[in-house]
């Protein structure tokens, strides 16, 4: 790659990041219109959309599950500082998922570009799709949250979600190399998907850092398999 190439890479990334700036303190300022959700429930359809992974290429969400069980990360806005706390935990518990099935994926806000960058910056171990325009998310039923899930842990007047206050935030966070991009509300959930195309265990945060013990999603993963071998195992006049 010329250094004419890493120019273009980083004017379009530091582009697409001043957009998601301006994106996130216009849904700060308005607050959330959208219902929280809730997910969808064990048993349910896994939605099968095809998104692109921080290289560009699309990637149907029916890849994931196709030989064994996947774990699809809906992650919160990547500036948020619970992200850094579940990549963390993501790649110290990686091994133990894997073991256990597991194919895991993130599913993100930002586009390729930026997914490319974050995952990079955390290195999170597993592949990050774009979903700019929320489909997945709302396929899943993840809306958005109320503030006190997002805020509950900051003064009274966040709750309030002024747009100067926002202002001052971004601004802070900027500095700190951590700029507040997408959307604030966003609700997330991770999802054991069996190969059978089935939600195995939808889990839904209540709160920002509401993460998941891994060993419920590699408890689900094995169940979920041996799920599928009953399937397959059984005669269909005894099933």
């Amino acid at each position: 790659m010329t250094e004419l190439d890493d120019a273009t890479r980083t004017d379009e990334l530091a582009q697409l990041t001043v957009a998601a700036e301006s994106e996130w303190l216009e849904r700060w300022s308005t607050g959330p219109v959208e219902p929280e959700g809730g997910g969808i429930r064990q048993g349910s359809p896994a939605p099968d959309l095809a998104l692109p992974d921080e290289t560009g290429a699309l990637r149907h969400l029916s890849e994931f599950w196709r030989t064994g069980p996947a774990l699809l990360v809906f992650w919160r806005h990547f500036g948020c500082g619970c992200g850094a706390d579940r990549a963390r935990r993501l790649a110290a518990e990686y091994a133990d998922l894997v073991a256990a099935g597991l194919t895991p994926v993130v599913i993100g806000q930002g586009e390729p570009p930026r997914a490319a960058a974050y995952r990079a910056a955390h290195e999170l171990p597993c592949p990050v799709l774009s979903d700019p325009d929320h489909a997945a998310y709302r396929a899943y039923g993840l809306g958005q949250w109320t503030p006190e899930r997002v805020l509950y842990d900051a003064p009274a007047v966040y709750l309030e979600h002024p747009r100067g206050l926002g202002t001052e935030f971004q601004a802070k966070r900027r500095l700190d190399g951590r700029p507040l991009v997408d959307d604030p509300w966003r609700a997330t959930g991770e999802y054991v998907v069996g190969t059978d195309g089935r939600v195995a265990l939808p889990y839904v945060y209540q709160y920002c850092e509401d993460f998941p013990d891994s060993r419920l999603l590699t408890s689900a993963a094995r169940r979920s398999r041996a799920d599928g071998r009953d399937r397959r195992t059984v005669p269909s006049s005894e099933a």
